[in-house]
């Protein structure tokens, strides 16, 4: 009886013991794999929290974090390669045809589609040029918005509105980073024409001097206000240009509060922020021997 069990033990090893062998070995390529990655990826993160905890910055983190994300996308990608191509050499395929087919095929793919290998290539130098980082604000062509995410295939941006754009790397020609290193609030202040503009200008040195004294504010604030002088002359007011250095991102909050300081210093002085209006002369000559009686156009909103 024991000989026939023998037997029988025997001639199923010889049918399903290298079915058996097979499955065990790809079982442990598979499980390997996973090991591998988890703690390459485990590694490659606590390393990039290493070197973001020696960073003062929020520039070098966010770009430590960004490298560190597809640092870690590649190494998945990497190891998933080699185990897939692993596992078909124990199940008997030969993976050199593969190969060689996989390069002729793409190749093909490549010419067909072009813009998907820009978009990998376009996104590793964005990556490695340090152009763009996570928390950024930038422009990108017709979108702009604040960075969420960026990937070697696309940039995600939120607008103001809450939109949410994904912009293919393919299509990035041109990057607009308005929060790398500092920021200008510029701003165009609009005077009526009978103003004193020393006069004017003094009270905006004034305001911009009086922010900065404040803590929430002075903050912000890397430089007192700089005033370029007067940018050109409008239908109805003599715009000056001024800008104020702010630290990233924070120089739209500093310009809208910078205007509403104004409009009431503007207001307290008497001076006179000028709205569309028309003078007209009906008279005979440029002597100025007829009255002049203005027209004004009031705005409807």
């Amino acid at each position: 009886m024991n000989d026939q069990y023998l037997e029988m033990a025997t001639r199923w090893w010889g049918v399903f013991g290298g079915f058996a062998m097979v499955a065990i070995r790809i079982t442990v390529i598979v499980v390997a794999a996973w090991v591998i990655t988890g703690l390459l990826q485990r590694a490659v993160r606590r390393l990039r929290e290493r070197i973001a905890s020696r960073m003062d910055d929020r520039e070098s983190s966010q770009r430590a974090e960004t490298l560190g994300r597809v640092v870690r996308y590649l190494i998945a990608v990497v190891i998933s390669l080699i185990t897939a191509m692993l596992v078909l050499s124990e199940l008997g395929v030969s993976v050199a045809p593969i190969l060689g087919a996989a390069g002729v095929v793409g190749l093909a793919v490549g010419f067909g589609a072009q813009s998907l290998v820009k978009d990998y290539f376009t996104g590793f130098f964005l990556l490695l040029e340090n152009q763009i980082r996570q928390g950024d604000v930038v422009q990108l062509g017709n979108h702009s918005g604040s960075v969420e995410e960026v990937t070697l295939r696309y940039v995600q941006l939120r607008d103001y509105s809450g939109n949410v754009h994904y912009v293919p790397n393919s299509t990035i020609t041109t990057v607009i980073n308005m929060t790398r290193g500092f920021s200008n609030a510029v701003m165009d202040i609009g005077v009526a024409y009978r103003e004193n503009v020393d006069d004017v200008m003094a009270v905006m040195r004034d305001v911009a001097a009086q922010m900065r004294a404040q803590p929430a504010y002075g903050s912000k604030i890397l430089a007192d206000l700089e005033i370029a002088g007067v940018d050109s002359w409008g239908d109805s007011a003599v715009v000056i240009r001024c800008r104020i250095r702010t630290l990233p991102i924070e120089q739209w909050g500093v310009k809208r509060e910078y205007l509403r300081r104004l409009k009431s210093a503007f207001d307290a002085k008497g001076i006179e922020i000028p709205y569309p209006h028309m003078t007209v002369y009906a008279g005979q000559d440029r002597d100025g021997k007829a009255p002049a009686f203005a027209l004004r156009q009031l705005q409807e909103s």
